[in-house]
């Protein structure tokens, strides 16, 4: 089901390639966005019936429906979504940065403002699988970052949105949520339509359609990431448990057939025993068919020379979420380069991070995370730079900025440095 390789005795091709059977769908998703474009609402009416069989007549849900969804959601649930959204906000209000002025002596003021983005459109995917938890995760930076309006798209099963997603929605805090998903759900927030408001960024996952219509309307507004398949790496050493190491690993493989879950260890021993621990638990599983097609294509357990070769492995493949299961993680851990999201110890699965612990489940996958980042506040926010100079400071300055003009040849540039002060020696 899954392949033991060990590093060293296979080339590095094998090691870290990853089999995605992803569709181009560029062409459809290109007409999908041209429409809504062009026909509003009516196009998302359209695709609604199209689609997820039915497309409400009002596409906006009113707060009789999210009153509704908190009750029928239940008051247990509901304190499950209040404390996992104060866990992320107390992780991601340390994120919040102010702006920072310079004065010099001779009047000179450089500076930068952090201004929220005003309005961002999150997409959460529904249908078939409801995810408050990235409600949550998207929601609440957004709001901490202070944007003005935080507007929510998700696609409707029966003309309805789960309830579980309303109710994260509505202890987040986003203003406003729209029944419609896929492409034209991206294409409405690009754009906007008669119900629909057009927004500054777009963040959230979904499928591969989802995928590429940020990717066609990025430029028209500000995206998070392309997000790929999900990802899990597991670095173990002889002493792992290797029931708890194939639980994890599993965790990710059941996302979808494309998911991709690796261990790297440097115990052959553990690895038989992993090996056959996901063939053992996988059985037992209702998405036992995903789990077992993600493993096939994408799983592998690398058996490394020691547990640093190991992380060398890791930092290579800069997985989404990055495993460190053995007996000294911390140390393990400034070795660790390119991670989207690192899980320390024994006691911290992955799905921890999901839904409770704090820290962001948006990560970059595909090996992005060798120069991208988790979501955070960061990603709602802009920096806007600002200067000031005196006459005699810009006096001292303008020859310089004349000088460097010139050898770029823009004499109206030059020009501008100087001419405030041309005529001065006649005076």
């Amino acid at each position: 089901m899954i392949r033991i390789l060990r590093y060293g005795e296979v080339v590095n091709a094998e090691i870290f390639s990853r089999s995605e059977e992803l569709p181009d769908v560029s062409e459809a998703v290109r007409g999908i966005i041209d429409n809504v474009r062009n026909n509003g609402d009516s196009a998302i009416r359209e695709y609604g019936h199209r689609f997820d069989g039915y497309a409400p007549e009002d596409l906006e849900v009113s707060k009789d429906e999210i009153e509704k969804a908190i009750e029928e959601v239940g008051p247990e649930f509901i304190e499950v979504l209040e404390r996992s959204a104060a866990n992320i906000r107390r992780y991601h209000s340390m994120q919040k940065r102010d702006g920072f002025e310079i004065r010099d002596p001779d009047g000179t003021v450089l500076g930068q403002k952090i201004i929220p983005i005003e309005k961002v459109g999150l997409y959460i995917p529904g249908g078939t699988a409801a995810y408050p938890s990235t409600v949550l995760m998207n929601a609440i930076p957004a709001k901490i970052a202070g944007c003005r309006e935080i507007v929510m798209v998700s696609p409707p099963t029966g003309g309805s949105i789960d309830p579980a997603i309303l109710a994260a929605a509505s202890i987040a805090g986003v203003d406003r949520i729209f029944k419609t998903g896929g492409a034209q759900a991206v294409a409405a927030l690009a754009y906007g339509t008669e119900s629909i408001p057009k927004v500054d960024k777009i963040v959230g996952p979904g499928n591969v359609y989802v995928a590429e219509a940020k990717r066609q309307v990025f430029g028209q507004v500000a995206i998070d990431m392309i997000a790929g398949p999900s990802e899990i790496l597991v670095v173990a050493d002889g002493k792992a448990v290797p029931r708890e190491v194939a639980a994890d690993m599993i965790s990710q493989a059941e996302h979808d057939t494309n998911a991709s879950a690796v261990l790297v260890t440097d115990s052959m021993e553990l690895a038989l025993k992993v090996k056959e621990e996901l063939e053992n638990q996988s059985s037992a599983l209702p998405r036992k068919d995903i789990i077992r097609t993600s493993l096939r294509n994408n799983g592998k357990i690398i058996v490394a020379d020691d547990i640093y070769k190991a992380v060398e492995v890791a930092n290579e493949i800069a997985p989404e979420h990055l495993e460190l299961y053995v007996e000294d993680p911390f140390t393990l851990l400034k070795e660790v380069k390119n991670a989207g999201s690192v899980f320390l110890g024994r006691y911290c699965p992955e799905a921890l991070g999901d839904y409770f612990a704090g820290p962001n489940h948006t990560l970059p996958t595909g090996g992005t995370a060798r120069f991208s980042s988790a979501l955070s506040v960061d990603d709602f926010i802009k920096k806007t730079q600002y200067i000031s100079y005196t006459e005699e400071a810009l006096k001292e300055a303008s020859g310089y900025v004349y000088d460097f003009a010139m050898k770029e040849g823009l004499m109206g540039h030059a020009r501008s440095a100087v001419i405030r002060f041309e005529g001065e020696d006649e005076k």
